[in-house]
């Protein structure tokens, strides 16, 4: 998973037969993840209707069932044979175990992580609070409250079996869509009009920025760097920005911004390319009734998908196509982080 961290871990044995292995050092490689179940937190908020006390009860009664589905993920692997998979547990790539030897001794005491995501902060916040979680009114701190319930979670758990849980910042490449259908169907259509007034086919993933909600690039890192440190099993920020071919500098000031402030971050760019005419730069995307949209090329007015490449972070990855309904209203929606004048 492209932002799934590992928790430090000090190796005093060496279980994988690892050839780096160096004795009471931190190991990082033939480390891995056994899974993710991700909570929709708006689903918690709009069931509560807006009680605090019913929401952690239905939070604690969720965590519980994510809770049992990672230890299914987890009871899956227990007891397999090297054998399933050869290249990843024989021939290096997680270890150099015997043929027939299970996987056991490397699914506990953190030396693989299983993973608690989430998405949708910002809309289960905005519901219970009425505030975004970027604000000082309550909706921030509610949101760092609910960040450490989690982690607080996560630590039981591992108390108890002895397993590397931890938070996850979901990707939700596709989740998005999927999460804010399934609200729509629960609570009704209209249900993200009364929340922020906007009618929308996505989630906001993990504990970002809403795509829509105006913000300094500067701000919003040193906001999510704060969300980031309760987000031990991985997480990543992203920027929106212009084209910034014209100013190397502001990209280098960006860049040392993120490695002085945050622990994972990128800047999002858009290139598009036509296959009509060839145009090469960013199209104008429309949005149509029902919620569809579409990209047209400024140059020679194609709008034909399957003659343009539309390259764009769907969260976690760059993707050109395949996108759901959800994802491109989020593509739709998102503002600039760096303005254009920045970028000349």
């Amino acid at each position: 998973m492209c932002r799934s961290f590992l928790q430090p871990y000090v190796a005093k044995e060496n279980i994988a037969n690892s050839l780096n292995y160096k004795q009471d050092n931190y190991q990082f490689y033939s480390r891995f993840n056994q899974g993710v179940c991700t909570i929709s937190l708006p689903d918690v908020a709009f069931s509560s209707k807006g009680n605090f006390e019913k929401f952690w009860q239905i939070f604690d009664e969720r965590l519980e069932l994510c809770h049992r589905a990672l230890q299914i993920r987890h009871n899956r692997l227990l007891g397999k044979s090297s054998d399933m998979a050869p290249i990843l547990w024989q021939n290096g790539a997680f270890a150099r175990l015997a043929p027939e030897e299970k996987i056991d001794k490397l699914l506990f005491n953190d030396y693989s992580s299983i993973s608690l995501g989430y998405g949708g902060l910002y809309e289960c916040v905005k519901y219970m609070t009425g505030h975004s979680h970027t604000d000082g009114n309550g909706g921030k701190a509610f949101a760092i409250q609910i960040m450490q319930h989690m982690n607080d979670m996560c630590k039981k758990w591992k108390a108890e079996e002895n397993i590397g849980y931890s938070v996850y910042s979901t990707p939700m490449e596709s989740t998005t869509y999927k999460f804010a259908k399934c609200l729509k169907a629960r609570f009704g259509n209209d249900i993200f009009e009364k929340l922020d007034g906007e009618d929308r086919n996505y989630i906001t993933n993990s504990y970002h920025v809403p795509v829509f909600e105006n913000i300094d690039a500067f701000d919003k890192l040193a906001l999510e760097a704060e969300f980031q440190k309760l987000a031990t099993g991985g997480a990543i920020s992203y920027i929106e920005a212009p084209n910034l071919q014209k100013n190397v500098e502001v990209v280098e000031t960006v860049i040392k911004y993120i490695y002085d402030t945050i622990m994972y971050a990128e800047l999002n760019l858009k290139l598009d390319t036509c296959l009509k005419c060839n145009f090469e730069g960013e199209m104008p995307m429309t949005e149509l009734p029902g919620k569809k949209y579409k990209w047209t090329c400024p140059v020679c007015g194609n709008d034909d998908p399957t003659y343009m490449i539309n390259t764009r972070r769907t969260c976690g990855y760059l993707g050109s196509f395949g996108y759901n309904d959800g994802r491109l209203g989020d593509i739709h929606d998102r503002v600039l982080h760096l303005d254009n004048k920045e970028a000349e």
